[in-house]
């Protein structure tokens, strides 16, 4: 009986020790799993630690039910050509021919530090490379101008993100489209329609986002000097890097704005919403510094095409006349006083040998 109960002890002893290993084992893999959950978390973290917070701007935003958006003298946002408002979306122009249209702010865009985040649609029923022409966002000095570049005037002042859809140079097969790129006008630079806008394209990258079966979003950032542009296309809701300009410099007080044009072919090209937020991001004192120059003319640093030279202006007529008529007035007086103080010394001289 005795041996039975000491049996009996030592099987529970064993399955009480086996259940602490099970529990030590159990404890280990947890505190693994916290460690490294901590450790993603603060990488994270430390990604995003340049930009603090960010707040939507509601004044710079045009969102669903689109109040402030029309004719009216309180409208924040002015409409432009074939655009129209839906419930759904502000449709710059329909799958018709010959069709342009915008919409831009009202107020002119002073944040430093912001984000625009655009979901946009381009759907048709043309066939691929048989439906055109794309749709572009602005952040330009100028706003309300009809114009060939995506319905936006030429040699423009200030930042162009093209959506691209037809292809005007297939011949070189260097890219696929739909395209999105960056410009920036500094009011002399052309864009060059017959090559996609290669001459002044400070970077871009294809994303499919016509007739996608998935919402299709942009995203440029600008911070610090800093021009970052993402696309989200796929369905699968993260950023995907698409192009980055570093150095860009722009002036405040622009508008922002979307337009679209259409030729022989054609498309609806429809803006659901542009979200803008402010970033509040920590500056060095020496970044400070740097960014107190006031900039007037948009900019690139260390690009030929940015820098401008300023010509020295050559006299005209008149100026060059009255500068010729001094000088020889000038030169008169001049051998008048000579003529006079040599004949004095002249007479200086006789006088001695008397």
């Amino acid at each position: 009986m005795a041996a039975n109960v000491s049996k009996l002890n030592m099987a529970r002893l064993r399955r009480s020790s086996v259940f602490s290993v099970f529990q030590l084992d159990l404890l280990r893999e947890l505190v693994c799993v916290l460690v490294a959950f901590c450790v993603l978390t603060q990488q994270s973290l430390a990604d995003q630690q340049e930009f603090l917070e960010d707040f939507l701007k509601r004044e710079y935003s045009l969102v669903k039910p689109y109040r402030g958006l029309g004719f009216s003298s309180s409208s924040q946002w002015d409409l432009l050509g074939t655009a129209m408002v839906t419930p759904d979306h502000v449709r710059l122009t329909p799958d018709q021919q010959s069709r342009q249209g915008a919409v831009w702010s009202r107020i002119p865009f002073v944040l430093r530090d912001w984000e625009l985040r655009v979901h946009f649609k381009i759907h048709g029923v043309g066939k691929k490379n048989l439906n055109g022409d794309g749709l572009a966002f602005w952040l330009t000095r100028d706003r309300m101008q009809n114009g060939p570049v995506f319905g936006n005037m030429n040699q423009f002042v200030g930042l162009g993100i093209f959506v691209d859809t037809y292809p005007n140079a297939d011949k070189t097969h260097d890219r696929t489209f739909p395209y999105v790129s960056v410009m920036l006008g500094n009011g002399t630079l052309t864009y060059d329609h017959d090559r996609d806008g290669r001459t002044t394209e400070l970077g871009g990258c294809t994303a499919m986002t016509r007739n996608s079966i998935y919402d299709t979003f942009l995203l440029v950032r600008y911070s610090k000097n800093k021009l970052t542009l993402m696309v989200d296309v796929d369905g699968k809701q993260e950023w995907r890097d698409c192009a980055e300009v570093n150095g860009l410099r722009l002036p405040i007080g622009y508008y922002l704005g979307a337009s679209s044009v259409t030729g022989d072919l054609s498309d609806n090209h429809d803006v659901i919403s542009m979200k803008v937020y402010q970033l509040s991001v920590e500056r060095t004192p020496e970044e400070e510094e740097e960014e107190e120059e006031v900039v007037t003319i948009p900019r690139v640093d260390d690009m030929y095409q940015f820098q401008v030279d300023v010509e020295e202006e050559g006299m005209s007529g008149l100026q060059l006349f009255f500068t010729l008529l001094f000088s020889v007035l000038g030169l008169a007086v001049l051998a008048v006083v000579g003529l006079v103080l040599y004949g004095r010394w002249k007479e200086n001289k006789r006088k001695r040998f008397y």
